[in-house]
């Protein structure tokens, strides 16, 4: 007699060679897709086009083709839906068809039909019979050994497995190499982020270990995908914290299908000028203050002065002559209606033209567009724009600004601090700090609009000075924004503690606030470890959970910090997956030295040190925090620095110190319990 387990075995075999078998069939689909795009490359665009038109063409033929080339190797599929009516559907991270105009092998997961698949459940199965999950080898090229298991939801039944083996297996993977993405794995809170509506702004208020990140750069593939049109006249833009987070993320976009993206940092969008000076932080604070916004208008406008006298303008051997009182009201009424500053010295010049035009009209008749632009280009009128409304750089304002700031906006010793101690002899020899280019690119704004994007994806936004936040909503003063954050993470010395005043420096106010409290990358052992110094952190932020309770948390006081972080180092060596030893940025010389070129032999290139400065936004499968308290005291927020960097940990956490732990992460629950202990899914306490 043939045991139920036998039977399952065959059934669970017999459908992994089906899946396989139609994996390769997916696989030799795409290759007919690469060999279809290079031959229009090659053909397509001198077939039906000339002009403009095929030169448009020819480029998106090419696009096409290079996306293809470039589908990195791995599972076409991760997924597939039986629909309650027959229908089934495989989905994947793009599209694969054998004819554009035949049904797709392999959906697009950013498709209307694949969220069920997300958002599907046995109360709710929304028309699915079964969803069925694949289990790939990681790290695997799609080749049929590489898909190992498969799991069945049969939800029309109201049946369902809980928790996803695959999905747990996916999510605890090592963290080796660049950020990797989620669309095998994304969670029903996190798909209705995703797939929000374009127009309006979201704001994710994300625990460590969310998902946040992710999130945000799926919805950005999701927009690409879904509103084309909308986002292709304007474009898209990712803002990162910084250069090292912006390579870490750098193969999400084009693993989903989506290159070309511009990924960047606000630094970066604003720089004008080369960084060659530094403010002390009292000098950064001011100009980073949201009052430095009405402080530079004002100094940009005071520039504009009242008419002195008549303007006459010859017109052949007559001359036209505007009165005193007439240009006046010109110039109040253009201040009233505060254009751009740049629209406001034109505004003016063609009222002047238009005050000159009728006064000729009344007397010979209409006159034709090139006399009003002679008009305009006079002698006269130019001298009575440039006196009234001088032409001005940001630059030049700046720096007069600083030479001698005397609004009384700021407080005598902050007009001290941002006071250049040695001005210049010109605006031209100037050297820039980082926070003088945020406050140049304000002027800029000021000035003349910049362009903008049709969306804009902010991480890390709780980071961003109110001036900075400026910079980033004049690029979306049409557009919509995406803003990641945690304002449990605020490092910088004007960090957001809200987000409604932040999101109204971003100039989206009625923003929804959306909170991701639930983490699938850090162990509840380091997050409730972590959540100690929440309370010490000056905000109110959702409690977050874990739903991984596997992981491993150690805090050992130590002699000598170096010896024990090799040692520690050596040990996470025996364990695959990605190393991190993290230090205050003073200290990480001397760790780098003292790990030599690869402790414990080769290590394949998985063990790095990074200042704390440097840690947000990273993850690593082993994390060595060394001397909490030397990150804690290194800045003004060195207690949130320090949350950021204990949560960097998406396995296992060392943290060793020779000084006193800070104080908030101190104390025994329980006597008996003694420094140097281990604890695997639930937090350890430890006595000094």
């Amino acid at each position: 007699m043939t045991s139920p387990n036998h039977d399952l075995k065959l059934d669970l075999s017999h459908a992994l060679e089906q899946e396989r078998a139609f994996h390769e069939a997916c696989r030799a689909a795409l290759a007919e897709m690469l060999a279809a795009a290079d031959h229009r490359v090659a053909t397509g665009a001198d077939v039906s086009a000339s002009g403009a038109d095929a030169e448009a063409l020819g480029y998106r033929f090419r696009s096409d083709a290079k996306e293809l080339r470039e589908q990195p190797p791995g599972p076409l599929f991760f997924g597939r839906l039986d629909h309650e009516d027959g229908r089934s559907h495989h989905l994947g991270r793009r599209r694969v068809s054998r004819h554009p105009a035949d049904p797709p092998l392999v959906v697009d997961w950013r498709a209307p039909v694949a969220r069920a698949f997300y958002q599907a459940s046995a109360g709710d199965p929304q028309g699915i019979a079964v969803r069925r999950r694949f289990g790939w080898a990681p790290f695997g090229k799609g080749d049929p050994a590489d898909l190992t298991s498969l799991e069945d939801e049969r939800l029309g039944r109201g049946e369902t497995t809980g928790t996803s083996a695959i999905v747990a297996d996916e999510i605890e993977r090592p963290r080796i190499g660049p950020m990797r993405d989620i669309a095998a794995t994304i969670q029903p809170e996190q798909d209705h982020l995703v797939r929000a509506e374009p127009a309006g702004t979201v704001c994710v208020q994300g625990a460590p270990g969310t998902g946040k990140t992710a999130v945000g750069l799926h919805r950005a593939a999701y927009l690409l995908y879904t509103y084309p049109q909308r986002l292709g006249h304007g474009g898209l833009l990712i803002l990162g914290p910084n250069r090292t987070f912006l390579s870490y993320i750098s193969e999400v976009l084009p693993a989903l299908g989506e290159t070309g993206v511009r990924q960047s940092t606000v630094e970066d969008e604003i720089a004008r000028h080369d960084i060659r000076a530094h403010d002390s932080e009292a000098a950064a604070v001011v100009k980073h203050d949201i009052r430095m916004a009405a402080v530079l208008r004002r100094a940009l406008h005071a520039r504009v002065r009242p008419p002195a006298e008549p303007v006459a303008v010859p017109d052949g051997s007559y001359r036209w002559r505007v009165p005193l009182d007439e240009l006046e009201r010109i110039v109040a009424k253009v201040r009233e209606e505060a254009p751009p500053y740049a629209v406001g010295r034109e505004r003016v010049r063609s009222r002047v033209v238009r005050a000159v035009q009728l006064q000729a009209e009344r007397r010979a008749g209409p006159r034709s567009d090139a006399w009003a632009q002679r008009i305009g280009r006079s002698r006269a009128v130019g001298a009575f724009v440039d006196a009234v409304w001088p032409r001005t750089r940001p630059e030049e304002v700046l720096a007069e600004l600083l030479t001698d700031p005397s609004d009384p906006l700021l407080a005598p010793d902050e007009r001290e601090a941002i006071r250049w101690a040695g001005p210049p002899r010109s605006y031209r020899s100037a050297k820039w700090s980082a926070a003088d280019l945020v406050l140049l690119d304000e002027l800029a704004g000021l000035i003349e609009r910049p362009a903008g994007y049709a969306h804009i994806v902010v991480d890390e936004a709780q980071d961003l000075s109110p001036m900075q936040c400026r910079a980033v909503a004049r690029r979306a003063d049409f557009g919509s924004l995406t803003v990641l954050g945690d304002l449990a993470q605020g490092t910088t010395p004007w960090a957001a503690r809200n987000w409604r005043e932040q999101l109204a420096h971003l100039g989206k106010a009625e923003a929804d606030v959306v909170a991701l409290t639930t983490g699938y990358r850090v162990p509840a052992a380091v997050i409730e470890y972590a959540d100690r110094l929440v309370g010490a952190l000056g905000v109110t932020v959702p409690p977050a959970r874990s739903l991984r309770t596997d992981g491993e948390l150690t805090v050992r006081r130590v002699d000598d910090i170096a010896a024990a972080t090799a040692d520690a180092v050596r040990e996470a060596l025996k364990s695959e997956g990605s190393i991190a030893v993290i230090a205050a940025d003073q200290d990480t010389g001397r760790l780098r030295a003292a790990l030599g070129p690869g402790p414990g032999g080769d290590d394949g290139g998985r063990v790095a040190v990074v200042p704390a400065t440097l840690a947000k936004g990273l993850e690593y499968d082993h994390v060595v925090v060394t001397e909490p308290a030397a990150i804690a005291e290194a800045e003004t927020r060195g207690l949130h620095r320090l949350y950021v960097v204990l949560t960097r940990a998406v396995s296992r956490l060392d943290v060793l110190h020779s000084r006193p732990l800070p104080p908030e992460l101190r104390g025994c629950a329980r006597p008996g319990t003694s420094d140097g202990a281990t604890r695997t899914g639930h937090v350890p306490d430890f006595r000094e």
